[in-house]
């Protein structure tokens, strides 16, 4: 009896590890996936890339908190987090700039990830007002750059590169002050430009995902090298 035991509890740990090892293995090994227009909410994507089926991410060149003009060589051979903000919110803008710091903290600023936050109010948040809050939110300006510039520049962003921005039902959809209703989205994004994940950037859960995404998709790209 204690035999026939001993060889259920041994075939029965031997299955649990199996397992365990098989689901770990498939986890690591799932891509994430690649997002096309088609497979984001209509109402945030501009009309002019929905059906555009090789979406990548648009060439900018803007203002930083320094002062200086920061352009998508910013990000070559660098996967990168985006977001859409306003210095002056006193609503959800302040819970995501603290999520993106936490994430951002817990990344080795040498490593191939950066954070782009994107003023929708760019009139207002100048330069000075934009060095102010990235040092209230511990900005590493190595690692994440806060951006200010053309509004219709910036709107194109949004509505055409990342999708995160909702227009207003009285917007002109020209990057007028009454257009812009950001979301609480963050975006990853790989080192072709290609979305591969939105988060609720209000959310503890979800930058965990994000952080497990960030993992993931470094290793893939280490991996295509």
């Amino acid at each position: 009896m204690k035999s026939c035991l001993s060889k259920f509890l041994v075939i029965f740990l031997a299955s649990v590890a199996c397992i365990a090892v098989a689901y770990f293995w498939y986890t690591k090994s799932t891509p994430l996936p690649v997002y096309s227009p088609a497979q984001v909410n209509p109402i945030l994507v501009d009309k002019e890339v929905r059906f555009d089926k090789k979406h990548k991410v648009q060439y900018f060149e803007l203002y930083d908190q320094h002062g200086n003009i920061t352009d998508s060589t910013f990000l070559e051979g660098k996967v990168h987090v985006a977001d859409f903000f306003f210095t002056t919110c006193q609503t959800i803008c302040p819970i995501m700039s603290g999520k993106m710091e936490r994430v951002a903290s817990k990344m080795d600023p040498s490593s191939d990830i950066r954070f782009l936050s994107f003023s929708v109010i760019p009139e207002e948040d100048s330069i000075p007002a934009l060095d102010a809050y990235a040092q209230a939110y511990g900005v590493n300006y190595h690692q994440w750059r806060l951006l200010t510039g053309d509004k219709q520049k910036i709107y194109d962003l949004a509505r055409k590169s990342y999708f995160t921005l909702k227009p207003t039902e009285v917007g002109q959809g020209d990057g007028g002050s009454s257009d812009f209703i950001h979301t609480n989205n963050f975006v990853l994004v790989d080192s072709r430009q290609r979305i591969r994940g939105y988060y609720d950037g209000t959310s503890d859960l979800e930058m965990d995902r994000l952080l497990k995404d960030i993992e993931i998709l470094l290793e893939e790209e280490k991996s295509a090298k």
